[in-house]
């Protein structure tokens, strides 16, 4: 029965079957797209870009801020990585810019180093990210269990709603007070909750209502625009008395300018650990958007491609005074949903953010901060995947529920890569567990009995013993060959080798020990249809040639008529020996 393929809808774009090549996508569509096919999309782009700037305009201001640095940075991050991660990027509606997941790695970094710090750990993290791309690692997203992704996901999305509270609330700090890691600022929203400014809650609150409940009215206008401009006009309009993005920072309206800082090997070396943290989520929260992204258009992104343009946008990104930058679900979901299906809507979105940027920028002095905080509160929510979270809960493993708890809390006490690398520690040793569990060794069975109800029953020699193995032979399992035993009586052993798709080198070892004393008991062994993989561990071995070609066999059935053969064959030496000692 043969199935003809639905069409899509999409555009064919054929280079798209090209999968993980090295060359930007945006290439691949020019060259193989008609000029009918361009003159049709680019429009579509072109309004794409300008409406994923409107609702990237409210977003990069307030990570620039909860990141720790000024609001016009988080738009150089937009402009700058956001152009050349589309330019040079692997996948075709993804949006790059600051991200929430970045926020609070960020802020940190900037607070006890500075942005000398923050700018050499995004070097080394970006160099990271294009080694990756280069040596076509785009696949390792594919190792990292959904209960990782899930319970750090949520932890950054909790670091960051503790970080926007004070702001939301309006709380006052005294001059000293040190707010670096999360318990920190735990520990001083706690003793410092005295001084809540209640308008500032109010408006707040208001913000948040609207970031809620305005996409149930419509979509077309982003609901962070709308509450924007709502919390402008509360502050203004009625004269509250609440902190504005002017009170705190100098805001600055000049475009992206290129800066070398000083940069030492000291610095560098000082700055690694955060650089491997900065690539690990780049890489990560990149591949998951092109994954999302790539399930709205039935396309398939290029991931080794978008690596390369992850680390070079975000080397740009710092040096052009922006932070750290990373695919951005919520912009790739906008830019899908208004007609976006090439690279260029996320160019365009950049050049749209220019313009901003040396026009509306100043009028950014107004935004008040408990509606940045609101903003960020709202952010968190869409990011933290709650309804996974429970849905695990619920339904998993105990060892996976423990991983995804341990992920999340370790997130939220210590940081990215300790949450990462021990949840990788848990899921790898649960998986060793799991398929050792699975992996067998099992003898035959012999019936004696002619009226047996078991049928298809093969004819073996008394002094021929089978043992079947199943399962990978790793070193979490190999105490099972231990297992296999003989009897006296026994010459041959076969060894049937059907399931076992890997060996490695504990498993043949213990291959070698059961040689060893099956040579001590004068058995011989056989080997029954050996998978290529484990075939290639033990002619690596010399096991093949230590046992003998010869002994290794197609199937069960040719095993089992060689080791008649070398019985007869026996038999045949002994009666010619008695014999000729009669003569």
């Amino acid at each position: 029965m043969s199935f003809r393929p639905r069409r899509s809808k999409e555009p064919s774009f054929p280079a798209m079957q090209q999968r993980d090549k090295l060359k930007p996508i945006l290439f691949s569509i020019i060259k193989h797209s008609s000029k009918e096919e361009l003159k049709e999309q680019i429009p579509k782009d072109i309004v794409a870009g300008v409406v994923v700037a409107v609702v990237a305009l409210p977003l990069s201001i307030a990570l620039g801020i909860a990141s720790g640095v000024s609001p016009e940075q988080g738009l150089y991050t937009a402009i700058v990585a956001g152009f050349l991660i589309a330019f040079l990027g692997g996948s075709r509606v993804q949006i790059s810019g600051p991200t929430a997941a970045f926020a609070t790695i960020v802020a940190g970094i900037v607070a006890t180093d500075g942005m000398e710090g923050l700018i050499a750990a995004t070097i080394i993290a970006g160099i990271l990210l294009v080694l990756m791309g280069l040596f076509k690692l785009g696949a390792i997203i594919r190792f990292v269990p959904f209960t990782i992704t899930t319970g750090f996901t949520a932890g950054i999305a909790v670091t960051l709603t503790i970080g926007q509270l004070k702001d939301f609330f309006g709380l006052t700090y005294p001059p000293d007070t040190v707010t670096v890691e999360t318990t920190e600022k735990l520990a001083a929203l706690v003793g410092n909750f005295s001084t809540v400014n209640w308008q500032a809650c109010l408006v707040g609150v208001v913000c948040l209502a609207i970031l809620f409940l305005w996409p149930r009215v419509t979509e077309r206008v982003p609901s962070s625009l709308v509450a924007l401009l709502a919390g402008i006009a509360l502050v203004s309009g009625l004269g509250l008395e609440v902190s504005t993005i002017g009170d705190l920072y100098v805001i600055d309206s000049a475009l992206p300018a290129f800066r070398m800082p000083e940069l030492t090997l000291e610095l560098f070396r000082d700055q690694f650990a955060n650089g491997v943290t900065i690539a690990i989520l780049a890489a990560i929260e990149s591949l998951l958007s092109c994954v999302v992204a790539d399930s709205m258009i039935s396309g398939h992104h290029r991931a080794n491609m978008e690596l390369v343009a992850q680390g070079v946008g975000n080397i740009a990104s710092v040096l052009f005074g922006g932070i750290p930058a990373t695919g951005a679900i919520a912009r790739t979901a906008a830019n899908v949903k208004a007609g976006g299906r090439t690279p260029i809507s996320g160019m365009v979105h950049a050049l749209v953010l220019v313009a901003v940027l040396a026009f509306l920028m100043p009028y950014a002095a107004l935004i008040p901060m408990p509606t940045i905080a609101a903003i960020l509160l709202y952010v968190a929510y869409n990011m933290s995947g709650w309804r996974n979270f429970a849905h695990l809960c619920q339904t998993a493993s105990k060892g996976a529920v423990a991983t995804l708890v341990l992920t999340f809390v370790l997130t939220i006490v210590f940081d990215l890569v300790v949450a990462i690398g021990v949840g990788m520690l848990i899921t790898v040793v649960l998986f060793m567990k799991m398929v050792s569990e699975e992996t067998e060794v099992k003898g035959w069975k012999y019936y004696c009995d002619e009226n047996s109800e078991v049928t298809h029953l093969r004819e073996l020699p008394k002094s021929v013993r089978v043992y079947e193995i199943n399962g990978p032979m790793f070193f979490g399992m190999t105490e099972r060959i231990a297992d296999i035993s003989v009897k006296d009586f026994t010459r041959y052993l076969i060894i049937r080798m059907r399931g076992v798709p890997s060996l490695d080198a504990t498993g043949m070892n213990a291959l070698e020990n059961l040689y060893d004393y099956c040579n001590s008991h004068g058995v011989r062994l056989i080997f029954s249809h050996v998978n290529e993989q484990p075939t290639k561990t033990m002619r690596r071995a010399g096991f093949v040639d230590l046992v003998g070609e010869e002994h290794f066999r197609s199937c069960i059935d040719d095993a089992i008529a060689h080791a008649r053969e070398l019985l007869e064959a026996e038999q045949d030496v002994r009666r010619a020996s008695r014999e000729a000692r009669r003569s």
